[in-house]
């Protein structure tokens, strides 16, 4: 699947790009109410906790209804601008190499699979896969990491 590779690209490349931002720039906001890079990289941690345990529930449950999350609360709550930028970028990456390998093991009669998510139309397992890579990528290029030479156009 081309998201899978996609990211298996990302979580190899990806810490180091990270890892070259300066505390400056992972602290600083453009606008008092935009999140810092911290607060970005700090939401795709959520995002991969939400959606790893999304590929195992539609996978153990028939038709499963996933609530949906909100991304602004839970960034604030782990108050991720006040957390070291390394420990960070360490933790993404580990949470992605579990989403990764979860992700391997579907079967592949499971990618068609569905699920709702808060009151979204059904998706399939394939679908929800194919965004988190996405959203992700979308998340990397607002903080400035180049990403498009290590995934698939």
């Amino acid at each position: 699947m081309e998201s899978l590779n996609s990211l298996r690209a990302l979580l190899k490349d990806l810490p180091d790009r990270l890892n070259k931002l300066t505390a400056a720039q992972t602290s600083r906001k453009s606008d008092p109410s935009k999140w810092s890079s911290k607060e970005e990289l700090g939401h795709l941690i959520d995002s991969a906790l939400n959606n790893h345990r999304r590929i195992i529930l539609v996978q153990l449950e028939d038709k499963p209804a996933l609530p949906s999350y909100d991304g602004e609360r839970w960034v604030e709550a782990q108050r991720y601008q006040d957390r070291e930028w390394t420990g960070l970028v360490q933790l993404w990456l580990t949470l992605n190499r579990h989403l990764l390998a979860a992700a391997e093991t579907v079967p592949s009669s499971a990618w068609t699979r569905t699920c709702t998510i808060g009151d979204s139309q059904p998706l399939t397992l394939k679908f929800v896969v194919d965004d988190y890579v996405d959203h992700m990528l979308h998340h990397l290029r607002h903080i400035g990491i180049k990403v498009d030479d290590l995934v698939a156009a």
